[in-house]
């Protein structure tokens, strides 16, 4: 018995140091898609989840990375802070204002920006000078709304409710639901959704997204091999939609394994990401 629990402990012991390692350790990987709505190649990356999370000094190291891509634009999906009863904001607001300084950013906002706009009884008004320092530093910021890229592409970003985010549950999402906060898809350019949640990836395809980019389940907590994520932050269990790239009727969604945690700080087998999302005319193959 004195074995087995030394072996345990072990065990726990090496576990937390790997997950330790893991959470300040990410991976850069890349998916292309091809369309014919698209006029001259165009590279993307999307940032999601980084819940506060530092990659070196400042976040050098992510800012360093981001730079070797070489991106057009960089697209945010939300949780870039943690706001459960406190919202520390600095982290997210210098990483973002740098990016600016060198790329056009698009901003979307999860289930944490939106909870620090809606209970302003807690956060006071901390998502307004939030919101107002990132339109100060040229960042698109996009609740609800949509905006033109160059001639072939547009970017819209939904506020998700809070009823679509509740544990244990999940709530149906009605093309009528984007219709009405975002107005029709644009048919003419790529349209792209920034949606954080990516349980309704039927639903974003219905109403137009050619690709929709979501993050919320930090890539599942654990990820086994043939299994996938193990536990989204709504508690549920292996989950095909905790991370990847998805297909439908020729419309896509990437999900985000995220940049940070927060309540459940764990990550095995499962690096913080930085996705770069490469756009092509399918002609130029």
């Amino acid at each position: 018995m004195m074995i087995a629990g030394i072996l345990c402990a072990v065990g726990a012991v090496l576990f937390l140091m790997r997950s330790a390692y893991e959470r300040k350790h990410f991976v850069t990987e890349e998916f292309i898609i091809e369309s014919e709505k698209i006029k001259s190649e165009k590279t993307f990356v999307f940032l999601s989840d980084l819940h506060s999370n530092t990659f070196g000094r400042n976040n050098e190291d992510l800012i360093r990375a981001i730079g070797e891509v070489r991106p057009d634009g960089i697209l945010i999906g939300g949780d870039m802070m943690v706001c459960k009863g406190k919202q520390e904001v600095d982290t997210a607001l210098n990483l973002i204002c740098s990016l600016a300084e060198r790329y056009p950013v698009y901003c979307g906002n999860g289930n944490h920006e939106c909870r620090m706009n809606r209970i302003r009884d807690v956060y006071g008004g901390q998502y307004d000078e939030y919101k107002g320092r990132l339109l100060k530093a040229g960042v698109h910021y996009l609740e609800d709304e949509t905006v033109y890229v160059g001639e072939d592409i547009a970017v819209s970003a939904i506020d998700i409710g809070e009823e679509y985010y509740k544990k244990f549950f999940v709530r149906k999402m009605k093309k009528e639901y984007l219709t009405k906060r975002l107005g029709e898809a644009s048919k003419e350019r790529f349209q792209i959704l920034l949606a954080h949640s990516p349980l309704y990836h039927k639903t974003y395809c219905a109403w137009g997204a050619d690709l929709s980019l979501a993050g919320h389940f930090h890539g599942g907590t654990i990820r086994i091999p043939l299994l996938g994520g193990v536990m989204t932050p709504q508690y549920q269990f292996f989950m095909p939609c905790c991370a990847g790239f998805f297909e439908k009727d020729g419309r896509y969604m990437i999900v985000s394994r995220g940049l940070g945690t927060h309540s459940i700080n764990i990550r095995i087998n499962n690096k913080p990401q930085v996705v770069v999302v490469k756009l092509s005319n399918k002609s130029i193959f």
